[in-house]
């Protein structure tokens, strides 16, 4: 579902991403992870159409994102970690507004509104500007919204930002079922409990270099640490720092 090759971007001397190959399948849940300027982002714009590769491709559901943009975007649903919203309108607009961008009738817009403010407890706000909205529950309208069109692939970045426990666990909930129906899920995220608790493989990116891939245990079994998913991660990466600077 999601396909990179030789996936490279350079913003001048800045090699933030290098040869990224990724692989990841139909329901699989993709933790994207990394330090502070790793490549994160700038990997995620890209497998969005937001901006171009310098060299390599980027393909979901086999349309690649730069030579057929309209039939990968139309598959793909994507919250990044500081969302647009509309503040002049009511989270059932705006909801409203993504479903026609998707042209789905209004008839399935009323009825698959209605179910993900039910899941995502969002009906007391329906007649709520979203500017008035706090964070975490901009955040749940986010979501929302970008379920409407019952995405193939999901990117999302940061997913639980301004989420209270209560909300962060629907929201946990409702993606891990849907990863289990068949959507496939790219998450990035600094939360490594997340991460650890519904991620089915973990990526790991240092200075644009992939340096890390499998599920929790290889990952424990790749480094020197058999703890918590932060332990690894920390590892890994210290390794990586450690080692000489052969990519400069």
């Amino acid at each position: 579902m999601i396909e990179t090759k030789n996936l490279t971007k350079h913003f001048g001397s800045l090699r933030a991403v290098q040869n990224l190959d990724l692989s990841i399948q139909q329901g699989e849940f993709f933790a994207f992870l990394g330090p502070n300027a790793a490549g994160k982002t700038t990997t995620i714009k890209m497998l969005t159409g937001l901006i171009k590769p310098t060299s390599g491709s980027a393909s979901i559901c086999g349309f690649d994102i730069q030579k057929d943009p309209v039939a990968a975007k139309k598959r793909i649903a994507y919250v990044p970690d500081f969302p647009f919203l509309y503040d002049k309108l009511t989270p059932r607009e705006f909801v409203r507004f993504v479903g026609e961008l998707f042209e789905l009738p209004q008839e399935v817009i009323r009825s698959r509104t209605d179910e993900l403010f039910e899941k995502f407890h969002l009906h007391e706000f329906n007649n709520e500007l979203i500017e008035n909205l706090s964070h975490g529950t901009r955040q749940r309208v986010a979501i929302s919204s970008a379920l409407i069109h019952n995405p193939d692939v999901f990117i999302i970045d940061e997913p639980m930002v301004g989420l209270d426990p209560m909300h962060a666990k629907v929201v946990k909930d409702e993606f891990k079922a849907r990863s289990k129906a068949g959507t496939t899920f790219f998450l990035s995220t600094h939360q490594l409990s997340v991460a650890e608790e519904i991620a089915d493989r973990i990526g790991i990116i240092h200075h644009g270099h992939l340096i890390a891939i499998g599920t929790v245990e290889e990952l424990r079994r790749s480094s020197t640490s058999s703890g918590a998913l932060e332990e690894v991660f920390l590892g890994i990466v210290q390794a990586e720092s450690d080692k000489p600077a052969l990519h400069q």
